[in-house]
C-alpha cells in the first residue's frame, strides 16, 4: 500500500500499524520533502492519503497537491482501494468533483461520537465501527458538496460530513482514527507553541489528556477500520497476482 504523508507530524499512525498487522506492507511517500507523487498505483495495491495543515486547494503552499488529486482520481476511477483521512478525504472530494469550504466553526478539535447513517451501518469498511464510538476531529475545512454517486456514511454532531463512500472501493473520513496522544500533542505544539508553555488546565493540555485517557477505547473501536481496509488491499493484490 502507498501512503501519501504531507507533513512530519501526520504519519499513518495506528492505521499503518493495523494494516501491517493484517499482512499489508506500507510504503510512505513524502512530497513535502521533494519525493515525486506517482501518476498511478503501479506496483502498489491500495492508496492511503493522510492529513495535513494545508487546505485541499492550497496548491501554492503545497505544490504537490495537484499530483495527489490526480492520483486519487485515477485510483478511484480504476476501482482500486482508496482511503482518505481528513485532508486526504477533502482532496478526494475536490478531485472527484465535490466542494470543500470552511466549517461552521473556526476549528473542530476534540473527541466526538461516530454517528453512522443507515448506509454507514451496512458499509463493509465502517460497518464494524460501533455507533457512538469516540474519534478525534481536528480540522478547519469540511466537505460541503459530495461528488456524483458518493454516499454519506456518517455525520458529526454539528451535522458536517464525518465519513463517505466515494466509489465501490473508495472511502473518505473527516475524523482521525489513526492518531494517538503523541500525534495530537505535536499538532497542538504547531498551533500553540512548546508544551512547556501550556497551563496545566489549559485547552491544549486538556485535549492531550483526554486523547491519552481514551487511547484504549480508540484502538479497540477503530482497529476494525484498518483491518477492513487491509482486506480490500489484499484482495486487490490477490486479483492482480
Amino acid at each position: 500500500m502507498l501512503a501519501v504523508q504531507h507533513q512530519q507530524s501526520a504519519p499513518p499512525g495506528w492505521l499503518g500499524e493495523w494494516v501491517v498487522e493484517s499482512g499489508v506492507g506500507v510504503e510512505v511517500v513524502r512530497p513535502d520533502q521533494g519525493a515525486a507523487v506517482p501518476a498511478d498505483l503501479g506496483r502498489y495495491d491500495g492508496l492511503l492519503v493522510l492529513g495535513g495543515r494545508m487546505g485541499a486547494r492550497d496548491d501554492r503552499e503545497a505544490p504537490w497537491l495537484p499530483a495527489v488529486r490526480a492520483l486519487i482520481a485515477t485510483v478511484v476511477s480504476a476501482d482500486r482501494p482508496f482511503l482518505g483521512v481528513c485532508l486526504g478525504h477533502q482532496l478526494a472530494a475536490v478531485a472527484l468533483g465535490g466542494a470543500v469550504e470552511p466549517g461552521p466553526e473556526t476549528r473542530s478539535r476534540g473527541l466526538v461520537p461516530f454517528q453512522p447513517t443507515a448506509a454507514g451501518r451496512d458499509d463493509r469498511l465502517l460497518g464494524g465501527i460501533a455507533e457512538g464510538a469516540p474519534v478525534l476531529h481536528y480540522n478547519s475545512d469540511v466537505v460541503t458538496e459530495l461528488p456524483d454517486g458518493a454516499d454519506p456514511l456518517a455525520h458529526a454532531p454539528d451535522g458536517t460530513l464525518q465519513a463517505v463512500r466515494l466509489g465501490r472501493r473508495a472511502w473518505g473520513v473527516q475524523c482521525h482514527p489513526e492518531v494517538d496522544a503523541s500525534i495530537v500533542r505535536a499538532w497542538l505544539e504547531d498551533d500553540h507553541g512548546p508544551a512547556s508553555r501550556w497551563s496545566p488546565d489549559g485547552e491544549p493540555a486538556e485535549t492531550v489528556r483526554r486523547v491519552r485517557d481514551a487511547e484504549p477505547r480508540l484502538r479497540r473501536h477503530w482497529a476494525p477500520l484498518g483491518h477492513a481496509f487491509a482486506a480490500e488491499v489484499l484482495a486487490d493484490g490477490t486479483a492482480a497476482g
